[in-house]
């Protein structure tokens, strides 16, 4: 159950560090390679662009996670006080639904593909599986979202977010 809870808590964000991390490598690798040994590797930015795209899709379930994704907290004020939780938990689901379909979407379109990359001959599947995972860590991330939300409402607490 302690994996399970740190997973919890802790995957997107081990993942993001990661992947960043070994971008900024690739990264730093690839401009001494350019600038100091005038020679440049073929495959650094490839797999820099594939990294950064999987970071991304991870990014958005985090954001979920933290709850700090994207929302116009400036319409909350045009509902009156009492109304405001129930019309975040709305924004929360027609999101849900988004990440639903964008998941949904995303795994037909990266089973479809049989390309492959020019420079390091990486099947494009591989890449545009990002989507499904990004969104479907987000749909799980909303799910526990809402129930947080609820929870709250019936508790009579005040919720983060």
């Amino acid at each position: 159950m302690k994996v399970l809870k740190w997973m919890d808590e802790n995957l997107e964000k081990c993942c993001c560090v990661v992947l960043m991390s070994v971008m900024a490598v690739i990264i730093f690798i690839q401009v001494v390679a350019r600038y100091v040994f005038h020679n440049s590797l073929s495959w650094s930015e490839e797999l820099a662009r594939y990294i950064f795209i999987w970071l991304v899709y991870l990014g958005i379930s985090y954001g979920c996670q933290m709850r700090k994704h994207i929302k116009i907290d400036a319409a909350l004020g045009l509902f009156p006080k009492k109304v405001r939780k129930y019309v975040v938990i709305i924004g929360d689901l027609v999101f849900l639904f988004f990440a639903c379909y964008i998941a949904y979407t995303g795994l037909a379109y990266s089973l479809k593909q049989t390309r492959v990359s020019s420079a390091m001959s990486i099947p494009f599947k591989y890449v545009y599986i990002s989507t499904f995972f990004g969104f479907g860590f987000a749909v799980i991330r909303q799910i526990q979202t809402i129930l947080y939300r609820i929870r709250c409402i019936k508790n009579g607490e005040e919720y983060e977010g």
